[in-house]
């Protein structure tokens, strides 16, 4: 087509015109197809919500028969609701016992198989643990009447429960509320022998739920009379005592088959509480709990009243057992290390010379008593520990409280408190690691670590001052400013266990002091490192393993590794030489001992809960714990107080009559005269706590040495008789 422009010029325009005859490409099929899957939606949907109405309705039917008004429609919601919040408390309750079915991993049926006889370091006999297999006596050989008697007094529908008894429960519940006070307990024997197989004497409310969920384990994997045998071997009867054969020796120099009805019901007593009616410490009181298990036989209908009547006329009488003493809280915890050092398919039944002195045993109870007696009260306390090694390494007393009987927990080795400012060696000893000298200068000031502001003791401040006096004066913010901009938490965190600490640090920047919690053990172990010239390693409390038949299957010095050095020698002398004086000049001057230098450092956990002392000699580390098991606050007890003193009136009875060592890296390591010299040249008779002589390491050794080869040394003939001449 042609247009003309303005210009008069010519424009050619092609239009394209509709061909009603070029083929064109429908969309109709996929159009459809999309409708179809659409269709195909709707329809199931409505089909599947059509069904489900249905469904629905038939439900909402079926139930209506079921539906109350009134009164009935109030109970029915109370107890749906607490089926509901009970489900979801079981939930909560299984969530914090799932830590304790880990115990049931582990070989826990040949635990305590070993029958350990303990020898002190000078090889006098000092208590044994374990199943002694020889008294061990099975159920089916116990007399009837020993059985009866436990069971009436501990759990007398044993043989009916699952492991928990809601009836034996109510029952307890309503005499203690009858009688106003706590007379029945409402766990079962199996309940206890849960605690005693896994758990500890720990009272909480964690320790409960666990204690429930394993007495529930052990019903189902084990029939009735397992669970009784192991009970009544195991339990803890008093005297350092465990196992009812064991208890019936102690007490009456008889076996199991041979106590009366009487000697039983005392027996049956100890269950409950072994160290109020133990017959060797208050005959009377156990004699009155004897009656009472009596009473028990008659009430759950195992015996009449005239079964009981001669073993109420005629009670039973302990043998005299006052003089005997036991340390059976080290004990406990070397029979554990044997456990650990003992060959796994060797022989069972060992003899264990251990590295304790019971002088100095002896010297650390009584110092824990006299302390606590005369300032418990005053300070609000009634628990301690202390923890006693020479600085070779060797164990040679363990406090892990101040009654065994009244509580097996050993504070000493299982209790991780907080530390207070005796972390903060741990931290200086990093840092002089790293570099920083007792001179180096660090500013005392305000120091924020994110939201966390510490503050010194005194609130005050001093501005630039020297590490050393920063650790004598204990001051806070020196030691959270090393961490914070010149070493690290996890530093600090490897140094403390390179030192030998096995207590799980919490890894939190307040860490630095002390907030984490360790053990009296750790404690001294950490500190021995110093004492020790920078090597760890060396903790022992197991000397040598032998059989009955003299076989050495253990000995320290033989098959124990070898100690490692964990501190520099230079980083050891820095720090002995500012620890050595705290006691002197700085927060520890309670913990001074005449005429020997000692090193150490205090520590006082958040609102006086814990207070510690923790302080070394050339010859000794001791560390103490004071404070209460229920983690209330004392009034304001300090480290530099009570803890201070114990640790001083210990040390000053071991350091008498041995030769005195000196502190690794200290300029001075001894005052102008030791206390043995002064009494000495005064003539004055020795006070009476004077600590008995005791030979040299080497000596000990080449004794032992001549005893060895004169056990194996051959059997000599016996000459042969001369002959006798006839006088014809």
């Amino acid at each position: 087509m042609r247009f003309e422009n303005d210009a008069g010029s010519a424009v050619w325009v092609q239009i394209s015109m509709f061909n009603p005859f070029r083929k064109r490409k429908s969309r109709v099929p996929r159009a459809t197809k999309f409708l179809a899957v659409d269709a195909w939606i709707d329809s199931t949907l409505y089909e599947a919500g059509f069904r489900a109405r249905e469904r629905w309705e038939a439900i909402t039917i079926f139930f209506r028969r079921f539906r109350v008004k009134g009164w009935r429609r109030g109970l029915i919601e109370l107890a749906s609701e607490g089926f509901t919040m009970g489900t979801a408390g079981a939930i909560v309750l299984l969530a914090l016992a799932l830590p304790a079915f880990e115990e049931t991993a582990r070989d826990w049926r040949s635990q305590d198989d070993y029958a350990v006889t303990f020898l002190d370091r000078y090889g006098n006999e000092i208590g044994q643990r374990g199943i002694i297999q020889r008294d061990s006596v099975p159920v089916d050989e116990i007399p009837d009447h020993v059985i009866k008697a436990v069971l009436a007094t501990e759990d007398r529908r044993f043989f009916e429960h699952f492991g928990i008894d809601f009836i034996g429960l109510a029952r307890a519940l309503g005499e203690n509320v009858r009688a106003n006070s706590v007379v029945q307990g409402g766990s079962t024997l199996t309940q206890q022998l849960a605690k005693n197989l896994f758990l500890t004497n720990e009272r909480s409310m964690e320790r409960k739920i666990k204690e429930a969920y394993l007495a529930l384990w052990l019903e189902w994997n084990l029939p009735k009379k397992e669970i009784l045998q192991l009970y009544l071997d195991r339990a803890y009867l008093g005297g350092g005592t465990f196992g009812i054969a064991a208890a019936a020796d102690f007490y009456f120099n008889k076996g199991v088959k041979e106590l009366t009805l009487a000697e039983a019901a005392m027996i049956a007593g100890l269950f409950k509480a072994p160290g109020n009616y133990a017959p060797h410490i208050n005959l009377p009181a156990a004699r009155g709990r004897a009656n009472v298990v009596l009473s028990n036989l008659v009430d759950a209908g195992f015996m009449t009243e005239g079964q009981v009547l001669s073993a109420r006329l005629h009670p039973a009488t302990a043998v005299d057992r006052a003089g005997r003493e036991s340390p059976d809280y080290f004990l406990d915890w070397a029979f554990e290390e044997v456990k650990k050092i003992a060959p796994r398919h060797g022989p069972q039944t060992l003899v264990a010379r251990t590295t304790l002195d019971m002088d100095l045993q002896k010297a650390a109870e009584e110092s824990l008593e006299f302390h606590l007696r005369q300032h418990g009260q005053a300070y609000r306390v009634n628990e301690g520990a202390m923890v006693l090694l020479e600085t070779g390494g060797a164990v040679r007393a363990i406090v892990g409280g101040r009654d065994y009987a009244r509580s097996q927990f050993n504070r000493a080795t299982r209790a991780e408190r907080q530390t207070g400012s005796s972390f903060k060696p741990y931290v200086y000893t990093a840092a002089m690691e790293a570099g920083f000298t007792p001179d180096s200068i660090v500013p005392d000031a305000p120091i924020s670590w994110g939201n966390w502001s510490p503050k010194n003791y005194s609130r005050g401040y001093a501005g630039r001052v020297p590490l050393s006096t920063s650790l004598i004066r204990s001051y806070n913010t020196v030691p959270v400013r090393l961490a914070k901009d010149h070493l690290s938490i996890p530093v600090i965190v490897e140094k403390t266990k390179a030192m030998g600490v096995e207590s799980e640090l919490n890894g939190h920047r307040t860490m630095v002091l002390g907030t984490s919690g360790m053990t009296v053990m750790d404690q001294a172990t950490g500190y021995l490192t110093l004492a020790n010239g920078g090597f760890t390693g060396a903790r022992h409390g197991i000397a040598q393993l032998v059989t009955h038949s003299g076989e050495v299957v253990y000995d320290f010095g033989r098959d124990a590794p070898k100690p490692q050095r964990a501190v520099t020698e230079q980083a050891v002398a820095a720090m002995n030489s500012i620890m050595v004086q705290i006691p002197e000049i700085g927060t520890a001057r309670r913990a001074a001992l005449p005429g020997i230098r000692s090193a150490g450092k205090t520590g006082t956990a958040q609102a006086y809960r814990d207070a510690w002392y923790v302080g070394y000699t050339g010859n000794y580390v001791a560390a103490v714990w004071l404070g209460n098991d229920d983690y209330s606050p004392t009034r304001n007890m300090t480290g530099g107080s009570v803890p201070a003193m114990v640790w001083q009136r210990v040390m000053v009875f071991a350091h008498q009559n041995v030769e005195l060592k000196p502190i690794p890296g200290v300029d001075k390591p001894f005052l102008d005269a030791p206390p043995g010299a002064i009494v000495a040249e005064a003539g004055e008779e020795a006070p009476e706590a004077a600590r008995p002589s005791v030979l040299s390491p080497r000596t000990t050794a080449l004794l032992l040495g001549f005893s060895q080869a004169f056990r194996e040394a051959p059997v000599l003939a016996l000459p042969q008789a001369p002959e006798t001449l006839s006088s014809l």
